[in-house]
């Protein structure tokens, strides 16, 4: 890893007898992660740490029990106990805002825990069929291009740059896949880095009737065949994973798919961005979020991510739309923010992205990954697995569901935030199903053994296997029906009530804790909003809660759940957001008192409740039939907690503002079109409200 600054340069060092560097042998493991294990050893009179994903680094002491890594911001403090007996250190990044971390020493005994295996450097720009270059990093095993067996590849291709790509950082993020060895290659897409040509975001796939027909099923062939031709002994079998946008460009591998194309992982990918994934949820405008990401992308050829010192929530209120907005950033001529502005219906630009319409085969092996708590692209994976599934004849689509965020398998954890799962379900996928994934359909090696579907049910916190997903043997459907006094019920309502709030546009909700800073900015609770306690919300007045007294028995939600939501405004549009959330009771440990973690939640924006192509008016006064998917959930609300449903019509400043009257284009909605409307829940017998899911039989 390169550092910016080197915040050691000042300081000394001393030089301590071995007699003293022997007292901090041992292994320590994280105080909040007790998964991650890290060693101290002596060598030849100096001290070094390492780690399964951390590679052998000296320390440097500057006085006992402080010691410095030179070149580096990192500094390492041991910590003793009264009788002078280390006990634990204190890893600190100087000049970073991050937290420090705690280890504990568990054993004083040296440990050899890295295994890093010596990979090669290469980097090739490499011609397309319209003569574009594209660049490419390749990491092999050191010697593997002529002694030992024909490797496959794993590749993946991205928008977000190469060049940090090396033997350490592949060791370090898939340890597994690396030490079994594989060439590696790494590739910028077209007009992104060293890459040549013009980007494209989530270029739509074309028909190829000339060279120039170029999308990314194409780049990925012709790499494909230029890897197979020029990189010397290759066993002739392509793997393709990513996560995010790579997780698109890993989808884009298995549409026309290469012959050498023998399995792809397309993980938290960006399948539709209209409907579900980053820039819309059901027509609403995830406006702080794409306000930020094309800036990144389109703003230059390599990121650069937003900054600001600005509460968001007080910048887009005062910018009013937008429009607004992007006037200020100077983003307007942005191309996507250009569709943006003008396109905020699912027009044919959108159609044209999407990728669940062309999975309508089988094509290679494909196992998709998905987190309950993905805060970009919770929907893509789960989608693209019920298009591909109808297809699946020889049962090669698989589907991983876990406690994770955008991308939370990849790290040794057992936490999301507050949220403690119990064990490190990251390690697991990556150790039990990812990497034997590869090995069989890229080595012919047993040990991948799932059916179809892994899914951690939190809560009970324990990893299901099922047969499809969702499933559909041993479980029965159920509602949830919205109750008279702010309650819940699973039976139907007798009698006739509803619930009433004023929502106002000059004071919407916020989607997550005050101050909100840019996406990817310094200090960004982004990456964890969705675990965040919302008590800092479920106190409004401008919002409806509806609860079950504490649960006398466990109660599982188990697939798609569904909102059915009667309502009316006195307004001529408006946003419904629906919350499924576990309301811990008051004596749940480890700081979990009274917590409100959301289990599934969605939006659907009121004049796309009937067409997502032609946008409507709500009818002011009528009660309306509102009906969306809150995605899919495997969670055991446990005996003692509540089942809340939250329901509101504005999630700050993540989702624009709706006016909630009727104008045009809410992107370009002047000042004076925002009004306060009266929102009416009802849960009633003619109008039952309520959610509906599977429960175990």
């Amino acid at each position: 890893m390169a550092w910016a600054q080197d915040h050691t340069a000042d300081l000394q060092a001393v030089t301590l007898p071995a007699e003293k560097l022997s007292e901090y042998i041992g292994q320590y493991r994280g105080s909040v992660e007790p998964d991650v294990v890290n060693a101290i050893t002596l060598s030849n009179g100096s001290l070094y740490a390492e780690g399964e994903r951390m590679p052998r680094i000296q320390l440097t002491p500057e006085s006992p029990d402080h010691f410095f890594v030179p070149g580096t911001p990192l500094r390492v403090t041991f910590t003793r106990d009264a009788h002078g007996t280390v006990t634990g250190l204190t890893t600190t990044v100087t000049g970073s805002n991050g937290n420090a971390v705690n280890m504990v020493r568990f054993s004083d005994r040296p440990a050899e825990l890295n295994h890093f295996r010596d990979y090669t450097r290469s980097e090739e720009m490499v011609p397309m069929r319209d003569g574009v270059r594209l660049h490419l990093v390749i990491l092999r095993p050191e010697g593997s291009e002529s002694d030992g067996p024909a490797l496959p590849f794993l590749m993946e291709r991205t928008p977000y740059g190469v060049d940090g790509e090396t033997s350490t950082s592949v060791n370090a993020s898939k340890p597994e896949l690396a030490r079994s060895g594989y060439i590696f290659v790494f590739g910028d897409i077209r007009g992104r880095y060293k890459s040549e040509g013009q980007f494209v975001m989530n270029r739509p796939i074309v028909e190829h009737r000339t060279k120039k027909d170029i999308d990314e099923t194409t780049d990925t062939n012709d790499t494909i065949d230029w890897l197979l031709k020029n990189v010397p002994n290759n066993n002739g079998r392509v793997g393709v994973y990513g996560i995010s946008y790579p997780g698109f460009l890993s989808m884009m591998a298995g549409i026309d798919a290469h012959p050498a194309v023998k399995a792809i992982s397309p993980q938290a990918p960006m399948t539709n961005i209209w409907i579900g994934d980053d820039f819309f949820h059901n027509g609403a405008f995830r406006e702080s979020y794409g306000f930020d990401y094309v800036q990144q992308l389109e703003g230059q050829k390599t990121d650069v991510r937003v900054q600001s010192s600005e509460d968001t929530y007080d910048f887009f209120l005062q910018n009013v739309n937008f429009a607004g907005a992007a006037k200020s950033a100077g983003m307007s001529k942005l191309p996507t923010a250009k569709a943006f502005l003008s396109q905020p219906a699912y027009t044919k630009f959108w159609q044209a992205m999407a990728v669940e319409p062309h999975l309508t085969k089988v094509e290679v092996p494909t196992l998709e990954v998905g987190g309950w708590w993905d805060q970009e692209d919770m929907w893509g994976p789960q989608a693209e697995y019920a298009a591909l599934e109808p297809h699946d004849k020889n049962h090669e689509v698989f589907l991983v569901l876990g406690p994770w965020n955008h991308g939370g398998w990849v790290p040794t954890t057992r936490h999301l935030g507050a949220v403690d799962f119990g064990s490190a379900t990251g390690e697991t996928y990556r150790k039990t199903i990812e990497a034997p994934f590869f090995e069989k359909y890229l080595k012919d090696r047993p040990g991948f053994d799932l059916k179809d579907t892994a899914s951690f049910r939190t809560g009970v916190d324990k990893w299901e296997r099922y047969d499809a997903w969702p499933p559909k043997v041993g479980f029965k459907p159920a509602k949830l029906y919205l109750a008279a006094d702010h309650g819940l019920s699973f039976e139907p309502p007798a009698t006739e009530n509803k619930t009433e709030y004023v929502a106002d546009p000059e004071n919407p909700v916020p989607y997550r804790h005050r101050p909100i800073q840019a996406t990817y900015g310094n200090g960004s609770k982004w990456r964890t909003w969705l675990a965040e306690d919302q008590r800092f919300v479920s106190g409004r007045k401008d919002l409806a809660n509806f609860t079950t007294p504490p649960l006398d028995h466990d109660v599982t939600v188990t697939g798609d759940v569904l909102a059915d939501l009667f309502a009316s405004t006195t307004g001529s549009d408006g946003d419904w957001i629906v919350k499924l959330i576990d309301v811990y009771p008051d004596d749940a440990p480890d700081g979990m008192s009274g917590y409100q973690l959301m289990i599934s939640d969605e939006i659907l924006r009121g004049r796309y409740r009937n067409s997502f192509e032609k946008p409507e008016p709500v009818k002011p006064g009528e009660v309306t039939e509102y009906k969306w998917s809150l995605h899919g959930a495997d969670h055991t609300f446990l005996k003692g907690h509540r089942i809340m449903v939250q329901v509101q019509s504005s999630w700050f400043p993540l989702y624009d503002r709706n006016p909630q009257t009727r104008v045009p284009n809410i992107m370009m909605a002047p000042a004076s079109a925002y009004k306060a409307q009266t929102i009416s829940i009802y849960e009633s017998s003619k109008y039952p409200s309520h959610l509906e899911f599977e429960m175990p039989e």
